[in-house]
């Protein structure tokens, strides 16, 4: 159906939209044709064909040398704006609303979980790298520009999982 979408001059990408017209939709509980398809698939499309589309779609050129430009002052700016800028960030203007009575932070919830939120949000790269398409010009600054944000997006991802990991943990009690 993608085939031949494609080679109509249709949009590709609505094909998987009318696929997901024709699943019957049945009563909706957990033996419906659709709950049982989006269950079967939705490991193989979070951890496989999503990152492969990302990755597909940035378009970065990997040249010999590639690390030598992670010192530049863009690549540290990068780096530095998801790895530190985003927790920060949010953390500040959370604590500020908070603080300003704007808003309240949910009973079970800790000040150290929103900065594990901000870790995650790190990994947007999807926004950088189209913020780096409009701020360079010069085409040998977006492709370093490019790594630099995918690198970040992993270091981010990776603190981000290992701070809620050991924040979030539940004790272990002596009945257990």
């Amino acid at each position: 159906m993608w085939y031949f979408m494609l080679n109509s001059g249709i949009h590709a990408t609505i094909s998987g939209v009318l696929l997901a017209f024709a699943v019957p939709f049945g009563n909706g509980d957990e033996h419906s044709p659709s709950y049982v398809l989006q269950h079967w698939i939705h490991k193989p499309v979070a951890f496989l064909i999503l990152p492969l589309f990302a990755l597909a779609n940035t378009a970065i050129v990997i040249e010999p040398g590639w690390y030598n430009n992670l010192s530049s002052a863009a690549s540290l700016g990068i780096i530095s704006g998801l790895i530190i800028g985003k927790p920060l960030g949010i953390w500040i203007s959370t604590f500020i609303s908070v603080k300003a009575g704007l808003s309240i932070l949910p009973q079970d919830l800790q000040w150290r979980h929103i900065f594990g939120a901000g870790l995650l949000a790190g990994i947007g790269f999807t926004m950088s790298i189209f913020i780096t398409l409009l701020a360079f010009d010069d085409h040998s600054q977006v492709d370093p520009a490019k790594i630099a944000i995918m690198l970040a997006s992993l270091v981010a991802g990776l603190l981000g999982y290992l701070w809620l990991k050991n924040t979030l943990r539940t004790p272990i009690t002596n009945e257990e």
